[in-house]
């Protein structure tokens, strides 16, 4: 289980085994594990990921190889442990960026679609905004124009009578399939996009997962096109 000293680095975030070894992770029997020395090779840093994505970490002094566990102490303070946590930080936060994916949805057609994406075209969803850290899209690779967004919001801010909220994914479609597509019930408006040519459907499988993967190739192909969204 993840600790409350490691937790803020990882929170929603996901290992990825191929970049944990790429990056000098070795596989034991709860996972995987890397060690590195920290401020001039005084302590040695283990960290832990376990086979359930948390993180641990254990600090040992090179010279006695005794523990050092202060850092992990919210009410140790002084310049030393100080210097510790820093070092560590630094370290975490490498490790996080290089070697996780963010984790943000949770609905189960999302991860449907999002496995969809990964496996027939190799993307992944970008975060692109800090301050939006629950919206992302994917993008074609060729030409890097967007074919789907995926946010969170509120289902009445779609018009239905919820205040529920719901995991959402924008698409592209052709602007004269869009009347006929359009029945806000089961594709809205596109969310923050141009209604034109961007539509809106929640991912809580009022949309058959099959006919969501279609549509995906749709708007992949539309993004894909000379004509201007």
């Amino acid at each position: 289980m993840t600790s409350m000293f490691e937790a803020p680095f990882f929170a929603h975030r996901r290992p990825d085994r191929e970049k944990l070894l790429r990056y000098g992770f070795t596989e034991w029997e709860q996972g995987y594990q890397y060690h590195t020395t920290v401020l001039n090779g005084e302590l040695e840093l283990t960290v832990l990921v376990a086979s359930d994505g948390s993180v641990s970490t254990r600090m040992t002094d090179t010279d006695t190889g005794d523990e050092y566990v202060l850092y992990k102490v919210t009410s140790s303070v002084g310049s030393y442990v100080g210097e510790v946590r820093a070092a560590c930080g630094e370290v975490l936060t490498d490790i996080s960026q290089s070697c996780f994916l963010p984790d943000v949805y949770r609905g189960e057609q999302t991860a449907a679609v999002l496995s969809y994406a990964r496996k027939k075209y190799g993307d992944e969803p970008e975060f692109l905004w800090e301050k939006l850290s629950d919206s992302a899209i994917l993008r074609r690779k060729d030409n890097q124009k967007w074919y789907a967004v995926f946010m969170t919001l509120s289902r009445r801010k779609l018009g239905l009578p919820s205040e529920e909220i719901a995991e959402i994914i924008d698409l592209r479609i052709d602007p004269a399939q869009m009347a006929d597509t359009v029945d806000n019930a089961r594709y809205f408006p596109g969310w923050h996009m141009n209604k034109k040519s961007w539509y809106s459907v929640v991912l809580d499988g009022s949309v058959p997962t099959q006919e969501l993967f279609r549509r995906i190739d749709e708007s992949y192909t539309l993004a894909g096109s000379k004509k201007k969204a």
